[in-house]
C-alpha cells in the first residue's frame, strides 16, 4: 500500500511537468507545490475518513452515491474512468516518444507495445499489479533520493567547481516574477502531477486491513510531497536560472547537466520511462476497477462486472485498453486537434473529482454523526471549515486558470468532459436495467 501511494505521488509530472509550473510561477513554484501538496493532503485525509469509516470498492464515485445520490455517483464515476482511459493513451504515447530514442520501430508500434504488454501485467491478478508497481516505485524513489544529494552537495559548495548559493531565487525579477496569480495558476499542473496518490483509497478496499492500510498510507504522503516534489523543485530552481529555456523542456536533465553528471540525459530517459509505465499500470488498474463499481452499480453494461479466475475484471480491464486505443490512434492521425483536446479535456477532472470528494466527506460524517459516530475512528482535521476551505481553494485556481490564457483551453474541455457525462445521466436512468439506487454495499473483512 505505502508503495503504491509513493508510486502514485511520483509520475512523469515531476519530471517532465515541472518544467510548464516553474515558466509559470517562477522560483515561487516551491510555493505551489507545497500548496498544492497541503491540498491534496487534506482530500486524501476527508476520502480516508470516508474509507475508514465505510470501506467500498471503488471509493470515490461510490461516496459521491452514498451522500449525494446516484447522480452524483454516475458523474463522479465516469467522469474518473475517462480521466484514467485517456491518460492510459496519452502515457502509452509519451513511453514510445523516449523509447522512440533507442529502438528504431514506428512509435505506434511501441505505443502498442507498452500497451499490451501493461494489460497483460493487469489481467494475471491483483498481485501483479502490486509487485510491479512496488519496482517501479523503488527506482522512482532512488532517482530522487540521488537527485536530492547531488543537488544539496552542489548548492552548499561541497561539489567540485559548484556555483554555490541561493542567488538564483531572487536575481531574474524576484522570488514569484509573475505574481500571485502565477502560483495559483501553476496549482492545477502540479495538482495533476499529485494525482494518482487517491489510488491507495481504492486498493485498500481490497486489501486485508482498510482501516489500518489507508491511515498509513495517508499520513506518509506529507513527507513524501515534502520531500520528492517541494525539495527537489527547490533545488531545481537554486541550481538553474527559472527562466533558462532549459528548464522548460526537461529541468532534471538540464539540473544534473549543469551539476556536470556523464550521461545525465540517459539516467533521466529510463526514470521518466520508469514514470509512465507505472502510471500506465496504475492507471489500467483503477480504469477496470471504476468501471467494475459502475457495472456492479447498474451504471454500465452487466456483462462488464464478471471476474476471471483470479478474482480480476478482465472485461473492464480490456475496455479501458480499447478506449485508450483511441487516444493512442488521435495522437498519430491528429496530434494537434483530437489527441491535445484529449489531452486538455482531463487537465481538470482531477479537480473536478476533489470537489466531489470534499462534499461528499462533508455530508456523510454530518450523517454518520447522527447514525453511527463509532465508525468515525479516522478522521478530517477541522471538520467543516478545513472542508469547506479546500473547496474554496480550488474555486480560486480555476478562476485563476479562467484568467490565464495559457490554461484556459483546459479549463473549457474538462468542463465540456464533465457536462457530457452529467447529460447521459437521464439515458442511464430511463434505459438501465438496475434503477438507480443511493445505498452501497459496504465491505467486511
Amino acid at each position: 500500500m505505502t508503495m503504491i501511494a509513493i508510486g502514485g505521488a511520483i509520475g512523469a509530472g515531476l519530471f517532465v511537468g515541472s518544467g510548464s509550473v516553474i515558466q509559470t510561477a517562477g522560483p515561487a513554484a516551491i510555493l505551489s507545490y507545497a500548496a498544492a501538496g497541503l491540498l491534496v493532503l487534506c482530500v486524501l485525509r476527508a476520502l480516508g475518513e470516508m474509507v475508514v469509516a465505510r470501506p467500498v470498492a471503488g471509493s470515490l464515485a461510490e461516496y459521491a452515491r452514498m451522500a449525494m445520490g446516484p447522480f452524483a455517483g454516475f458523474t463522479v464515476g465516469w467522469l474518473y474512468w475517462y480521466l484514467y482511459v485517456v491518460l492510459v493513451g496519452a502515457e502509452a504515447v509519451a513511453g514510445a516518444a523516449i523509447l522512440s530514442q533507442w529502438i528504431d520501430l514506428d512509435q505506434w508500434v511501441l505505443s502498442a507495445g507498452l500497451l499490451i504488454i501493461m494489460t497483460a501485467v493487469n489481467l494475471v491478478s491483483v498481485k501483479s499489479f502490486g509487485e510491479f508497481e512496488f519496482w517501479f516505485a523503488s527506482i522512482k524513489v532512488v532517482a530522487i533520493v540521488l537527485f536530492l544529494a547531488v543537488g544539496l552537495a552542489w548548492v552548499f559548495g561541497l561539489w567540485p567547481d559548484a556555483d554555490a548559493g541561493f542567488h538564483n531565487l531572487t536575481d531574474h525579477g524576484g522570488f514569484a516574477p509573475n505574481g500571485i496569480a502565477g502560483v495559483f495558476s501553476a496549482i492545477v499542473v502540479v495538482m495533476f502531477a499529485f494525482g494518482g496518490t487517491e489510488i491507495v483509497s481504492m486498493a485498500a478496499a481490497e486489501s486485508k486491513e482498510p482501516g489500518r492500510e489507508v491511515a498509513r498510507a495517508t499520513n506518509n504522503v506529507l513527507w513524501r510531497v515534502g520531500i520528492f516534489y517541494v525539495a527537489s523543485i527547490f533545488l531545481v530552481v537554486t541550481i538553474l536560472p527559472w527562466n533558462d529555456a532549459k528548464v522548460l523542456t526537461s529541468p532534471f536533465v538540464s539540473t544534473l547537466d549543469r551539476i556536470g553528471i556523464p550521461a545525465a540525459g540517459t539516467i533521466m530517459q529510463v526514470v521518466i520511462l520508469t514514470a509512465v509505465l507505472s502510471v500506465l499500470n496504475s492507471a489500467i488498474y483503477v480504469s477496470s476497477r471504476m468501471l467494475y463499481v459502475l457495472t456492479r452499480d447498474g451504471d454500465a453494461p452487466a456483462s462488464l462486472v464478471k471476474l476471471n479466475k483470479r478474482g480480476v475484471p478482465a472485461r473492464a480491464v480490456l475496455l479501458g485498453t480499447v478506449a485508450a486505443w483511441g487516444a493512442v490512434i488521435a495522437s498519430y492521425i491528429s496530434p494537434d486537434k483530437v489527441f491535445t483536446f484529449l489531452v486538455n479535456s482531463i487537465g481538470v477532472i482531477l479537480a473536478f473529482v476533489y470537489v466531489a470528494i470534499m462534499f461528499s466527506q462533508i455530508r456523510l460524517r454530518a450523517r454518520l454523526r447522527r447514525e453511527d459516530p463509532s465508525a468515525l475512528t479516522y478522521r478530517m482535521w477541522g471538520y467543516p471549515y478545513l472542508s469547506w476551505l479546500v473547496v474554496a481553494t480550488i474555486g480560486v485556481v480555476f478562476i485563476a486558470m479562467a484568467r490565464n490564457p495559457d490554461q484556459r483551453n483546459q479549463l473549457i474541455a474538462s468542463t465540456v468532459s464533465l457536462l457530457f457525462v452529467a447529460a447521459l445521466y437521464p439515458l442511464r436512468a430511463k434505459l438501465g436495467r438496475k434503477p438507480p439506487v443511493r445505498e452501497v454495499e459496504v465491505l467486511h473483512h
